[in-house]
């Protein structure tokens, strides 16, 4: 693999995407297709500071695409937020608030817009 370890991974559709390849609007009509589909990330897998993950407000970053093979492989960060899941005790020191969280995913789009998309995992500082 390229750009990382897979640590989660989901399936989805992204033909809207798939069909802007190679136009000025790709990166626009990417992010806008993949918020669409936040329910379907694996966000979950990619917490680094609460337990349970939110899709309800998902920013994506573009950071990078190739194709190769006839498939398409695009790097984004995710910014999302978590909750830390407590007891909800009275006493409960557990904040409800939301946390801030942030990922980055490898989104690979094939011929006709069939999509898969896994976390990648960090190690040692650098993304593997």
């Amino acid at each position: 693999m390229r750009f990382g370890q897979q640590l989660g991974r989901s399936a989805l559709k992204l033909e809207k995407s798939r069909a802007a390849w190679g136009g000025e609007g790709f990166s626009g009509i990417f992010r806008e297709e993949l918020k669409r589909n936040a329910a379907s990330l694996p966000l979950q897998k990619g917490l680094s500071v609460t337990s349970v993950a939110l899709d309800s407000a998902i920013e994506v970053m573009f950071i990078g695409a190739h194709e190769e093979n006839g498939r398409i492989f695009v790097k984004v960060g995710i910014f999302y937020e978590g909750v830390v899941a407590g007891c909800s005790c009275a006493d409960d020191p557990t904040p409800v608030e939301a946390q801030a969280e942030y990922c980055e995913m490898l989104v690979e789009i094939g011929e006709r817009g069939e999509a898969s998309v896994e976390i990648l995992e960090e190690v040692d500082g650098k993304q593997h």
